[in-house]
């Protein structure tokens, strides 16, 4: 019996293996997540080799990472909050990178963001503390006046979770406003929580992001019109049609997981990798939807976008 060893192997050009978790990754996510890797060297198919995985529901995500798991991948990624908690669950050995959760020390994913611990790193897609006050002030220079504001939230999404307990309370404290939450953890919900948030005459809505909240973009840009709404939205594809986008480069942090698979793939373990949080935040303004809702922006918040659609 001939014995050959994996780094011999590797040698001569025997692929490595990863894993992809998620619940949807859209063509330019896709593009980003590749390119990234490409910039390290590694070409999916050819030095490397990807088995994606993708939930529909949530319920079906720990099916998935376990799948994944038997399969002893060298690594796995984990798009997002629910799938990185799914990894964790299934796994303490194997090295998984998560990439858009929002606050991974809050949601026990790591001990800090410094040092890790365990066998997770991976990148944020925030800064902690103020997120949503920021979003508020933001919606009342377009919206002045606004005092009851409602926040779209997904109760299985366990980021939203946190921020409805810890960060939403915290900011209608800071900036006296109400914040009424409306809720959907399916397609068909989304009709009722516009309509719940209409009802109760929110001068606004704050649509947090999420899996089912991205899948149904045109959707839900749609119920923002139709009720009248002004929206502030976290993804950057909501920006044709919706109101107003404030969030992190959602593709800039796919593109920079390519280096944290390529680090783990040459032997760094992931305590060693410190957990990276955006360097960009991106403020897109739809002037025609402005124009719509009756809106004026104002000129001190023109200055400060990043992108103004006409």
């Amino acid at each position: 019996m001939l014995l050959v060893s994996p780094r011999r192997l590797r040698a001569q050009g025997t692929p490595r293996r990863i894993g992809l978790l998620g619940g949807f990754l859209d063509s330019q996510g896709r593009n980003a997540w590749r390119s990234g890797l490409r910039e390290k060297g590694w070409i999916e198919g050819r030095n490397l080799l990807v088995e994606y995985r993708f939930a529909e529901t949530p319920d079906r995500l720990s099916t998935l990472a376990a799948e994944l798991v038997t399969l002893t991948p060298d690594l796995v990624i984990a798009l997002g909050p629910s799938p990185a908690l799914a990894l964790k669950s299934a796994t303490a050995t194997i090295p998984i990178v998560f990439v858009v959760v929002a606050d991974p020390v809050g949601l026990g994913l790591i001990q800090s963001l410094a040092r890790p611990g365990g066998n997770m790193t991976g990148l944020a897609s925030w800064v902690p503390g103020d997120w949503t006050a920021k979003q508020i002030e933001i919606l009342q220079e377009l919206v002045p006046g606004a005092s009851k504001i409602a926040l779209l939230v997904n109760p299985s999404n366990p980021m939203h979770k946190l921020m409805v307990a810890e960060e939403a309370p915290s900011a209608a404290r800071k900036l006296g406003v109400a914040l009424p939450i409306v809720e959907a953890t399916a397609d068909e919900e989304l009709d009722i929580a516009f309509a719940s948030a209409a009802a109760q005459h929110a001068d606004a809505i704050i649509v947090f992001g999420d899996v089912l909240i991205i899948r149904q973009a045109p959707r839900v840009i749609a119920l923002a019109a139709k009720h009248h709404l002004p929206a502030m939205h976290f993804f950057r594809q909501f920006a044709d049609g919706g109101l107003v986008v404030y969030g992190p480069d959602i593709f800039d942090l796919l593109r920079r997981a390519g280096g944290y698979v390529d680090k783990i793939l040459k032997g760094i373990k992931p305590p060693e990798l410190p957990v990276e949080q955006p360097t960009r935040f991106e403020l897109v303004i739809n002037m025609k939807t402005a124009r719509a809702l009756g809106l004026t922006v104002p000129p001190s918040l023109l200055i400060r976008a990043d992108e103004v659609i006409e």
